[in-house]
């Protein structure tokens, strides 16, 4: 079998980006407390404008994840699919989600600060920020994967124009 481009880029990410929090620790009763200062932001391959925190879990393995994704402003995904339900919650700024195969951030409904979305298994969907940098907590059972409706155009498009 031979590997893409694609495959290699998501092998490279789960390199990556699944590294569990190294500052996390248990405390003697099993507790895990993570500060922000403790988030260990990273880039992911193919990602620009979007870097991301694995804070429990690891998603490329079957069992609970928790991955904060974090988007500089006018940065989103383009449409694309995850093979589990996941669920997001907005941390910070407001981050707009939109459906379907199409990439169109003008149809994209804002979610404020507090805010929480389930994305269906296989659902297709594009999301991001548009004017202020957003941070989203997602929670899911791996393994995880995503899978792009039109890998011609790249992982992350723009919501607004530079």
């Amino acid at each position: 079998m031979r590997m893409t481009t694609t495959g290699f880029t998501a092998l490279a990410a789960a390199l990556v980006l699944f590294t569990v929090n190294a500052s996390a620790e248990k405390d003697k009763a099993g507790f895990v407390r993570i500060t922000p200062e403790q988030v260990e932001w990273k880039d992911r391959p193919g990602f620009d404008g979007v870097k991301f925190a694995t804070l429990q879990g690891d998603p490329s393995k079957p069992g609970v994840y928790v991955v904060r994704a974090k988007f500089s402003p006018g940065t989103m995904t383009r449409p694309h699919w995850h093979p589990e339900d996941r669920y997001v919650i907005v941390v910070a700024g407001t981050w707009y989600t939109g459906e379907g195969d199409a990439f169109e951030p003008d149809k994209t409904v804002p979610l404020k600060p507090g805010s929480s979305m389930m994305h269906p298994a296989k659902a297709h969907h594009f999301d991001g920020a548009k004017d202020d940098e957003v941070i989203v907590q997602i929670i899911g059972v791996g393994p995880s994967a995503t899978t792009l409706v039109d890998p011609k155009q790249g992982n992350t498009g723009r919501s607004t124009k530079k």
